[in-house]
């Protein structure tokens, strides 16, 4: 899955998730001076240029996460509907085609199964217009288990993309095999039905079904004589009036009916919800109230007093408690999201008994391993401490936080965890501004439980954290 649109929309989304653990003005000041800068380069402040400012100030890595996720995920499920689609028009198409020598393959059978894929095709698209997810309960074994605002709006279109996908692979295994079966065998067509129909109400059915290419492929519309002889009873299917030689002439009109009434609609549709999922995506990106409050900081210019309360009568609030604590003695050091990549300092590194990584591209189930394992080593450490490298210039994440908590529930009391922000080269110092984050962070989730602490040649730097307001 490649729309454009819908990954625009998945990052946007992401993003301001993310955003949602920053300070209002540090997030106002930071969107402001995007805009500023835009204006002055002569372009338009788009959510595709905020998004490319946003993943250049993280860093490398910063363009994977839920989105890429929920793109994967989908794409498991195309391929699985078409890969089910394929043998399920194998066996479908032998099944129609069984010829054995006695009784005929009858027509109208394969007219009724066409007209019925016709159908769900339509209700498939159906579906996805009016909003209604049949398969929602299903697809919750798929996600991961992560709350989102913008998936239960935008699966009934996506499901409606899978399943004319899958009808779409249906409908070319079926036309290849039938050609091949043509091929390979003579096979014996008729028609007949209970119904009191004659051979010249027939003859109109059919014409009326082959019109679409009645004009590229004459020889695909049966005339009268073909439909008058090759109709046959269940008392007599070997009737003596009937001539064998023209029952194989039903493939040409059997082809074309599988290609016009089932191939080209389920292709068709296929295109359509492709779109369908690319307009849904620019509504729900152009409603999403992130873009609103977005465009708000972007045309608002921001003023920054000093004061953190809302009376004015109150003095600036120039008081602050972040500080940064000495790097623990700690054997155990975890890295979390590449940090440290691609080798560790030999500051950090020498003396650990428990060296892990977590967070970024590891699996949840691998984090949990590494908390049990960090735990059993706490139990048996005198110091219960634990080094957590981060990458300065990436802002905490939820992610992140919920990593903490699970540790924090996890290790035995009296534990504790020292964020170690490193700068993209690990023998300079981390920006000033990139530090004081991580001391927001810390002191906003659990500051009995996680402090902030700089390798041995940073802990110069001057002055972090005075001045500066939350």
């Amino acid at each position: 899955m490649t729309d454009h649109p819908l990954r625009l929309l998945l990052d946007f989304d992401a993003c301001v998730q993310r955003d949602k653990g920053q300070a209002p003005a540090f997030l106002h000041r930071r969107d402001r001076k995007f805009a500023l800068s835009c204006e002055q380069q002569g372009v338009a402040p788009t959510p595709e240029r905020w998004l490319a400012h946003i993943n250049h100030l993280s860093g490398p890595g910063a363009g994977a996460g839920p989105a890429s996720h929920t793109l994967r995920v989908w794409r498991r499920i195309n391929r699985g509907f078409m890969v089910a689609g394929t043998l399920l028009g194998i066996l479908t198409m032998l099944g129609l085609l069984f010829y054995d020598g006695g009784q005929r393959i009858n027509v109208t059978i394969i007219i009724a199964f066409v007209a019925l894929q016709l159908l769900l095709a339509l209700l498939t698209t159906a579906q996805s217009l009016a909003g209604w997810q049949p398969w929602r309960p299903l697809l919750r074994h798929f996600g991961n288990n992560r709350e989102s605002v913008l998936l239960p709006r935008l699966q009934p279109v996506l499901t409606a993309k899978a399943a004319q996908l899958g009808g779409l692979c249906f409908a070319l295994s079926g036309l290849t095999t039938m050609l091949l079966m043509v091929v390979l065998q003579d096979l014996a067509f008729g028609w007949s039905t209970t119904l009191e129909t004659d051979a010249t109400r027939y003859h109109s059915l059919v014409t009326a079904i082959a019109a679409p290419w009645a004009w590229l492929w004459p020889a695909a519309v049966p005339d009268f004589a073909l439909v008058e002889a090759t109709r046959f009873f269940r008392a007599s299917p070997r009737d003596a009036g009937m001539s064998p030689a023209r029952w194989g002439d039903w493939w040409p009109f059997i082809t074309m009916l599988w290609t016009i009434w089932t191939l080209v609609p389920r292709a068709v549709l296929a295109l359509v919800a492709t779109l369908l999922i690319r307009r849904k995506a620019r509504q729900l990106l152009a409603a999403h109230p992130g873009m609103r409050a977005l465009m708000y900081r972007m045309e608002t210019p921001a003023l920054d007093t000093g004061n953190a309360y809302n009376d004015a009568s109150d003095l600036p609030d120039t008081k602050t408690q972040l500080d940064l604590q000495p790097l623990p003695d700690a054997t155990i050091l975890l890295c979390w999201a590449g940090a440290g990549d691609p080798e560790l300092p030999d500051a950090l590194s020498s003396g650990k008994s428990l060296i892990a990584r977590a967070g970024g591209r590891m699996p949840l189930a691998q984090d949990r391993q590494t908390l049990e394992q960090a735990a059993s080593e706490l139990l048996q450490a005198t110091d219960r401490s634990v080094l957590l490298l981060t990458r300065s210039w990436e802002p905490p994440t939820g992610e992140l936080e919920d990593f903490l908590a699970t540790a924090k529930n996890l290790w035995p009391k009296g534990s504790k965890i020292a964020l170690v922000p490193l700068a993209a080269q690990p023998d300079r110092k981390p920006d000033t501004h990139q530090v004081q984050q991580w001391l927001r962070f810390a002191r906003r989730t659990w500051p009995d439980f996680v402090t902030v602490s700089l390798m041995p040649v940073h802990e110069t730097l001057p002055d972090v954290d005075r001045g500066v307001m939350e």
